[in-house]
């Protein structure tokens, strides 16, 4: 038998290749559902859910409902840290990270499967996200369709600079050999760190529209201290990565930019009382992957899907 048919390329059977990640806290009803609609994929991927010290009876119900699924417990909030500690019990060389309140449309894991099969320096393919109930495209989709960076003519899509966690499936050996999600920025746009990591290690990122991802919003959540993470850990990677000259520039931007309110006075004082262990491990990327970053900067300098409001 063929390796790609081996390994369920072309078929409609159960797909060894991707495991799908999960990470949640105190949103057990929609992560039951996203577990009910993953148990039906016929791709019937292995599941492993990283329960962030739930309160409401996550774990529990997860425990009694779902035996299949693969339930981690590390007792304490690890952000997004979690997906790092499921991914070091996957067992398949691929990860679909998921969130409670997203699901993974029939057939596109398997797809993404057989396009990093067939790409090895591609580290991860991300998917167009439909909002429910709609049924509309998030205004994000049209950010990464319309991506400015330019990459090789094999790429399956447009090539990216970052990626959405909630909606991305990633080569389990690259992710692993650039650490993960980093622990210092807990959660809030920690993607774009990782996803810069990979750039610089010479992966590539891209965007296919073929893949679909749904994503019903929980109204479980806060979108003010989202807010203050993401300024946050937008500073904190701003400083990590990015060459004296467009560090000052990029902060200077957002200085002026940003709402003058008390969540942004909060996200300025957590990020600077995060600077010493910022600047100890600052590590400027090369100038080709800068000019990637620039290029992304000027992009997005107008997207309604990216403001630092609510």
């Amino acid at each position: 038998m063929p390796a790609s048919l081996a390994n369920g390329e072309g078929g409609s059977g159960p797909d060894p290749r991707t495991t799908v990640v999960v990470i949640t806290k105190d949103r057990r009803t929609e992560l039951l559902r996203t577990l009910r609609t993953l148990r039906e994929l016929p791709e019937r991927p292995p599941v492993i859910v990283t329960d962030n010290d739930s309160r409401d009876g996550t774990a529990e119900a997860v425990a009694r409902q779902f035996p299949e699924v693969e339930l981690l417990r590390p007792g304490r909030n690890l952000g997004a840290v979690g997906r790092n500690l499921a991914v070091r019990h996957a067992r398949t060389p691929y990860v679909a990270f998921c969130d409670d309140d997203t699901w993974w449309e029939p057939g596109s894991l398997r797809r993404a499967a057989d396009l990093l099969d067939a790409h090895p320096p591609l580290a991860a393919v991300t998917a167009r996200i439909v909002v429910e109930p709609s049924g509309q495209e998030d205004p994000v989709v049209a950010e990464l369709r319309d991506s400015p960076l330019s990459g090789p003519d094999w790429l399956p899509g447009p090539a990216l600079g970052s990626f959405l966690a909630a909606a991305t499936v990633i080569r389990a050996d690259a992710f692993r050999g650039v650490g993960g999600f980093h622990p210092g920025l807990w959660l809030g746009g920690e993607e774009e760190l990782l996803a810069t990591d990979l750039l610089t290690r010479g992966h590539w990122l891209s965007y296919v529209p073929e893949l679909t991802i749904h994503h019903h919003a929980s109204q479980v959540r806060d979108s003010t201290d989202r807010r203050v993470l993401g300024l946050r850990n937008t500073l904190w990677f701003t400083w990590l990565r990015r060459p004296l000259p467009s560090a000052l520039r990029r902060t200077g931007h957002l200085l002026r930019t940003v709402p003058r309110d008390k969540p942004t006075l909060r996200a300025l004082a957590r990020a600077v009382a995060g600077l010493p262990w910022v600047l100890r491990e600052r590590a400027p990327v090369p100038a080709s992957v800068e000019a990637r970053i620039v290029a992304l900067e000027k992009a997005r300098r107008h997207s309604t899907a990216r403001r630092y409001v609510g």
